[in-house]
């Protein structure tokens, strides 16, 4: 227990088991610092890739990024997360990510470029098969990555009215609907052809969506309407200074509480890249090495920046300096085949 009776508060981390990884890792989260330690673990599922917490963080789902697919809940409340029901199947391959919305686990499925909707009861479980799929359609120029739809993000917008999913494979972005359990498109969006958005971050305040470009290094701004549920593409930013010197392939995204910085990470070039948020447009400041390899998602909060490096098989957190937004190393967790990680809210005082 940290000093002052104050429980540190959790990170959650995510692995690929198949590539050697432990399921979901639990590691406490020292005020200050923002150091992590490991607390334990679990390995219910394999391949628990993307993890999200409710809102009120006592209850944990996973997908199962395999063939099959599959959604996972997990009771936090301690330092193991305990499986809640066994996991549900959602016909659909491949899910690489997954949120909350309007009382269901929404799943974007890379393998078979749909989204899915599981539904959760009041207690935080979950309560069946999928209620909707929603089919993606659709191709890009880009061979063989955009042979078909590939689905590789969903999420509700700052409003909570709209579900928004990216999908690489068709260079589009689709706005939702989900009512009686049904998901329908309300638009869909269509990005530069070739440009493969991988995954998306709402500004916190302003009318602002950050698309992240996995197959050109780039990221979009988009103007957001929520009254509207329209997305409007305005400018596109490259991630790096110059061109890479090798592979680059963007993955995470995210804004900072305040909307003034967004941050990237590129894989190959494994740098993190911090973008000063301009209006309409994103200015980069600067990149810095993730000191990892192949960090394949990104999370802030309270200050500091947490990677997880796939290849390199370990978590690493930056210090984000105020004023310019640039992230600076302060240290590392071994975790083989890491694939993202989650911090939970502030537990207070117990």
């Amino acid at each position: 227990m940290a000093e002052g009776g104050r429980r540190a508060r959790r990170a959650y981390i995510g692995s690929f088991t198949a590539a050697g990884g432990p399921g979901i890792v639990t590691a406490s989260v020292a005020a200050g610092s923002g150091a992590l330690t490991v607390l334990g673990g679990a390995d219910d599922v394999p391949d628990p890739a993307y993890l999200a917490l409710s809102p009120g963080g006592d209850t944990l789902y996973a997908v199962s990024e395999t063939a099959e697919g599959a959604v996972a809940a997990y009771r936090v409340t301690g330092d193991k997360p305990e499986l809640i029901g066994s996991p549900v199947p959602i016909g659909a391959g491949g899910p690489t990510h997954l949120s909350l919305f309007a009382g269901h686990v929404l799943t974007a499925n890379y393998g078979s470029g749909s989204v899915t909707a599981v539904p959760v009861r009041v207690d935080g479980t979950l309560a069946g098969a999928p209620s909707a799929v929603l089919q993606h359609t659709g191709s890009g120029p880009h061979t063989p990555r955009q042979q078909g739809p590939h689905a590789h993000h969903v999420q509700p917008d700052p409003s909570g009215r709209w579900a928004v999913s990216v999908d690489l494979g068709t260079d589009s972005v689709r706005v939702c609907t989900l009512a009686g359990g049904a998901l329908d498109v309300h638009r869909e969006i269509a990005l530069r052809p070739g440009s493969g958005p991988r995954h998306l971050a709402f500004h916190p305040h302003g009318p602002y969506a950050y698309v992240v470009n996995e197959l050109t290094p780039t990221v979009t701004v988009c103007h957001w309407d929520a009254d509207d549920g329209t997305l409007k593409p305005m400018t596109e930013t490259p991630v790096l200074p110059g061109g890479p010197a090798g592979d680059a392939y963007p993955s995470g995204i995210v804004a900072s509480p305040d909307g003034r910085f967004v941050w990237t990470a590129t894989r190959g070039e494994d740098v993190l890249s911090t973008f000063a948020v301009e209006g309409e447009e994103l200015r980069l400041v600067g990149t810095v090495i993730c000191a990892g390899h192949w960090p394949r998602a990104l999370t802030e909060a309270d200050g500091f920046l947490y990677v997880a490096n796939e290849r390199s098989g370990d978590v690493t957190w930056f210090a984000l300096d105020p004023d310019s937004g640039l992230p600076r190393y302060e240290g590392s967790i071994e975790v083989p085949a890491a694939s993202c990680v989650v911090i939970g809210p502030d537990v207070g005082r117990v």
